[in-house]
């Protein structure tokens, strides 16, 4: 939209030199409405990519290790991360080398995360998209121990995340889980729906929607590889806005009927 509006005005303001000129700029403001400021520079995606890949099977490696030993669960549930993502052989293999990497002993991470700042740190999705992938890491066993909240509070904080808003993350991402497979049936689910979405049943119908659409923007496929999320690595995105739909599905459901 913006690069031909871009383009009309270059041309009523420069004449014909004015169209490229204004179709240039319109189209960096096009790919910012939909990528975000991460996205703006098309020619890192596939830097920002491998970097983005490689810190989440780092830091799965360490959150894995930090309790003292890697349980069965949590291999299990990196197995899956890579059936999931439909990774080949070449791929699975480097994401196990960079999962051991991370779970070696006394592993420093921190460089780690300054290379994964000074590449994708000016987007907020995929500091937020590395957290998820992380706190589901560490309930993949049903609960976060001491140890790997406190990791994860420490990575959180490295990529500018306050307490109270790692918090509300990870009790949005627990409550996203519920709804996994489009379950709806706990007696707690409504409950757990307006968590999941990070609002209450005190919020308005706008703060609500409001909430969804943002939730929905941050998992949107497009947007996420946009960014620099590989596309692998997307599908779990998808399940996630998958379990979001879900629960505004049953917050507007209720709401309807009680009105």
């Amino acid at each position: 939209m913006f690069r031909l509006l871009g383009a009309f005005v270059g041309f009523f303001i420069f004449g014909f030199l004015g169209i490229f000129l204004g179709y240039f700029v319109g189209s960096f403001i096009d790919r910012f409405n939909a990528y975000g400021s991460g996205g703006m520079n098309p020619f890192n995606a596939t830097r920002r990519q491998s970097v983005f890949l490689e810190t989440t099977f780092i830091l799965m490696g360490k959150l894995a290790k930090s309790d003292g030993r890697v349980s069965e669960t949590e291999v299990s549930h990196v197995e899956l991360f890579m059936q999931k993502l439909g990774m080949t052989h070449e791929h699975r293999l480097k994401a196990i080398a960079l999962f051991k990497q991370g779970a070696s002993a006394n592993y420093d991470i921190h460089p780690q995360i300054n290379q994964f700042l000074a590449v994708c740190g000016a987007s907020s999705n995929l500091k937020q998209m590395l957290l998820v992938y992380l706190i589901i890491m560490g309930l993949s066993d049903g609960q976060l121990n001491s140890v790997e909240e406190a990791l994860l509070r420490e990575i959180a904080g490295h990529l500018g995340y306050h307490q109270v808003a790692f918090d509300q993350l990870i009790d949005m991402v627990k409550n996203q889980m519920h709804f996994a497979g489009g379950q709806t049936s706990s007696p707690s689910a409504l409950e757990d729906a307006y968590r999941a979405l990070g609002v209450s049943k005190d919020s308005t119908d706008q703060q609500v929607k409001r909430a969804y659409r943002k939730l929905m923007s941050q998992y949107h496929p497009d947007k996420l590889m946009g960014q620099g999320v590989p596309e692998e690595m997307v599908a779990m995105a998808t399940e996630q806005a998958q379990e979001v739909q879900t629960a505004y599905d049953l917050i507007k459901k209720n709401r309807d009927q009680n009105r």
